[in-house]
């Protein structure tokens, strides 16, 4: 590092054009930055205007009305900054444009599943209809089996009217029950592919969203609030642990804040409190022998 250091800084400089103005680029604006934090030599020849000025027509169009006030440097932060916006924003529109799109899978999945159900039922009750419908079948076979055709005939002279062939019907009930059928296994195709579709939108929203600093300073966050609580709660426990260890006659918040203030007291504590009771116990006496005298 020292036979580094120690070359003039026309050669560094011309080191730092090269390494810029090479076609494979292998200095970006990245490494300026962090051969300026380095030490004061190396920022000064880091903030040259010319190795600015060859990053900022490299990485970005320049403006034929460029303004002469402005150093290359301070333009490139400008530019830079500017994109880094429009990214942004670019993200947020993407993020937005995910969520739309899962709030529409949403809907076509709670639409599928209407339709669904409704064709369910709708398929129950052809089964329940088609099951009375062989019923009234096998009766009106035996009805044709056991009654006189004179009667049958007689029947629909007074009525006027022919009754509908259960065979039709049930023809019909069975085109339906197909139908329904049919149905209900597009709708649960439908519904399953919706479903991917969800899930797929709903993975690439997560991903939009991921940002591992922010996950870490959340993590960190809720850590920290854990071990406060935790110090917290030791603190409560050891003030309770006190002022249980305090008798009934001196618990007061001037003696209890005395003795914790002084470490070697501490120790002392049952000595010290035995003395206060003792102490206390011969006022109260002695106020007793005093009321006695005067009452004689």
């Amino acid at each position: 590092m020292s036979s580094a250091a120690a070359l003039p800084d026309e050669l560094w400089r011309r080191i730092l054009e090269l390494g810029i103005t090479i076609k494979t680029q292998s200095l970006t604006f990245k490494d300026l930055c962090r051969l300026s934090i380095t030490s004061t030599r190396f920022r000064r020849l880091s903030s040259d205007d010319d190795l600015w000025s060859h990053l900022l027509s490299s990485d970005f169009s320049l403006d034929r009305c460029r303004s002469p006030l402005l150093s290359s440097k301070s333009l490139y932060k400008f530019r830079f900054e500017r994109e880094r916006e429009k990214k942004k924003a670019a993200h947020r529109r993407e993020m937005l444009r995910k969520e739309s799109q899962i709030a529409e899978h949403l809907k076509r999945i709670k639409k599928l599943k209407n339709r669904l159900v409704e064709e369910q039922e709708k398929m129950r009750a052809t089964i329940v209809e088609l099951t009375s419908l062989s019923k009234i079948r096998q009766a009106s076979v035996a009805l044709n089996v056991w009654q006189p055709e004179v009667v049958r005939g007689r029947h629909k002279q007074i009525v006027e009217q022919n009754v509908v062939p259960v065979e039709s019907r049930v023809h019909a009930m069975d085109m339906e029950l197909k139908l329904c059928r049919q149905q209900i296994r597009g709708f649960e195709k439908a519904y399953n592919d919706e479903k991917k579709r969800f899930d797929t939108a709903k993975e690439e929203l997560n991903s939009l969203k991921y940002h591992p600093l922010r996950i870490n300073e959340s993590t960190s966050g809720v850590k920290g609030e854990s071990e406060a609580n935790n110090v917290e709660r030791k603190k409560r426990r050891r003030c309770n642990k006190d002022w249980t260890a305090v008798p009934n006659s001196c618990r007061s918040v001037g003696f209890v804040a005395r003795v914790r203030q002084y470490p070697l007291v501490n120790s002392f504590r049952p000595y010290l409190v035995g003395r206060r009771e003792s102490k206390m116990d011969g006022e109260l006496a002695k106020d007793g022998e005093y009321k006695e005298e005067r009452g004689k």
